[in-house]
């Protein structure tokens, strides 16, 4: 099948990019001393995964029930659910282990860590646990100074049925980075507190083996892993155009794009309209504050390259794009109503989870030489 023949709004997987991205950061975990757990909240897709978790442990993190199941039917045995875990849903995380998958979840509160102890005996099940530590993104996790974290480390280990495997921690301030050197240091904040973190349960008896971090930026840029075992960045694998405004990659390593079709021309707006809209692209407005701000995704022609002038969607509606010319005026000539064209995400995460997967080309080549499926839901 050629991209011409799909129907549009559709998701492009450029493999050579993809596995790219992959080997750079697989490079820098062997580098930093670290094994890489790759986050597949972004890819949730198999064929990916395998890619992602050559030459490391095969481990691999998900963010949904939903995904350690798809992902265990695949043959993926080492898991991390990182999300804090509610009780009711330690059914299903027995239910894996029954199936020979290792499930690792994550609390940071006291409450739930008892209860696990208590479900632990109710289902004659056995649940590994990581306490998640706030180390400056204000989301989840408790402080690395909290008298909570070594409560909640006692509760777990103490309790019949349950292990305690360590520490995680995302510093999702990353992402708020105006240059390298701000990454670096808020990537090396991260690791100074989940090794601070480490030790106190460690002096206070109670076992630490696992150190993990994770995020683009921080894996991209961290200068020092010393005392941490384990990374977990998820996006990487596709990239998008937050992560180049960023610093993350280059816009030529975005993986991911939606092939979509021009529908309308308004020459006296200065706009033209395509077929992806809000559900297509997603309403992530990531870039409003990055140096170059693309609107809800930057257009491409339909090899993916720059032989058009920047051109950004500007507006959405459910089913409709509004693209403008970042300056001057667009070459409506060329524009015309069934001209395809490609959009760089926003964010890859949020926009691939519009998709049941992804047609896989080679660089710029109009062929279409798979079909990768992914999983979505919780």
């Amino acid at each position: 099948m050629k991209l011409a023949e799909l129907d549009t709004p559709t998701l492009i997987l450029d493999r050579r990019r993809l596995q790219a991205n992959i080997a750079r950061i697989s490079a820098r975990a062997h580098d930093l001393g670290v094994d890489l757990r790759p986050h597949m909240k972004t890819a949730k897709c198999a064929e990916v995964a395998r890619l992602a978790t050559a030459g490391h442990s095969g481990g691999i993190t998900v963010s949904t029930l939903k995904e350690a199941e798809y992902f265990a039917e695949h043959g993926f045995n080492d898991i991390a659910y990182a999300v804090g875990i509610a009780p009711a849903k330690l059914a299903r995380v027995a239910a894996l282990h029954t199936r020979g998958a290792r499930v690792s979840v994550v609390t940071d509160n006291i409450d739930v860590a008892r209860e696990i102890g208590v479900r632990a005996r109710a289902l004659d099940a056995r649940f590994e646990v990581m306490i998640e530590l706030d180390t400056g993104d204000g989301r989840a996790g408790i402080g690395v100074e909290s008298d909570d974290l070594i409560a909640i480390g006692r509760a777990l280990h103490e309790a019949p049925g349950v292990v305690l495997r360590g520490v995680l921690t995302h510093a999702g301030q990353t992402y708020q980075g105006k240059n390298i050197d701000e990454i670096a240091a808020v990537a090396e904040a991260e690791r100074a507190g989940a090794v601070r973190a480490a030790e106190r349960l460690r002096a206070a008896g109670l076992p630490c083996p696992v150190v993990s971090v994770g995020s683009t930026p921080a894996a991209t840029h961290a200068r020092n892993l010393g005392g941490v075992n384990e990374l977990r960045p998820g996006v990487y694998v596709f990239q998008d155009v937050f992560q180049a405004e960023i610093g993350s990659c280059a816009m030529s390593d975005v993986a991911v794009s939606v092939l979509a079709t021009v529908t309308g021309q308004h020459p006296e707006r200065g706009e033209i309209v395509i077929d992806a809209g809000g559900l297509a692209l997603s309403k992530d407005r990531s870039t409003a504050g990055a140096p170059r701000d693309v609107g809800y995704g930057l257009v491409l022609d339909s090899a993916c390259g720059g032989s058009l002038p920047e051109m950004h969607v500007v507006r959405v509606s459910q089913e409709h794009g509004i693209v403008k010319a970042a300056s001057g005026v667009l070459p409506f000539d060329r524009l015309k109503p069934g001209t395809r064209v490609r959009v760089l995400p926003n964010h890859a995460c949020f926009t691939a989870a519009a998709y049941d997967g992804y047609h896989a080309i080679d660089d710029a080549a109009e062929d279409v030489v798979a079909f990768w499926p992914r999983v979505n839901g919780w």
